[in-house]
């Protein structure tokens, strides 16, 4: 059942397909819909949600310290954060008949890879590193990363794994 739930968000989150300039809205649009509908299953939910989440930290804190940053910049960081959390539950399906220590293994390298490719290195840990420090949530990610560098390094990572 756990490993049917995982295929059914994986192909949500694939199907997640649109053109750059109109990826950041698209994706912020997408995911929120996810999170307000009330017949969400609650896996889908906290993953959208942190998807959500990810993507309003981006645009605030794009404003605040990068204003002058172009559209294509924040479409490519949100096309970057989709394919790095589809690219974790891609690894999770993978590795869920794999022993325990590899999954959680290969997390903590998601995990630490988000953490160590900070964006703009904002000083509030607590809130950044809200979904990181909560053993509850699929999607134990630093909010505050540079998702196009994170993504390429994993990818790295894994392929050394593999």
């Amino acid at each position: 059942m756990k490993m049917k739930k995982i295929l059914i968000i994986l192909m949500l989150f694939i199907g997640m397909n649109v053109q750059a300039q109109e990826v950041f809205n698209e994706l912020r649009q997408k995911n929120k819909a996810i999170v307000e509908n009330p017949q969400t299953n609650g896996l889908v939910r906290s993953i959208s949600q942190f998807k959500l989440d990810a993507l309003n930290y981006i645009i605030i804190k794009m404003q605040e310290e990068m204003p002058d940053s172009s559209a294509y910049y924040l479409d490519s960081q949100a096309i970057a954060m989709n394919e790095y959390v589809t690219f974790y539950i891609q690894k999770l399906v993978q590795y869920n008949e794999m022993p325990t220590a590899l999954q959680e293994e290969m997390t903590k390298m998601f995990m630490e890879t988000s953490k160590n490719h900070p964006l703009f290195k904002d000083k509030d840990k607590e809130m950044v590193l809200n979904y990181y420090n909560n053993g509850e949530c699929l999607t134990r990610f630093s909010l505050d990363t540079d998702w196009e560098k994170a993504l390429q390094v994993i990818k790295k990572k894994m392929a050394k794994n593999e």
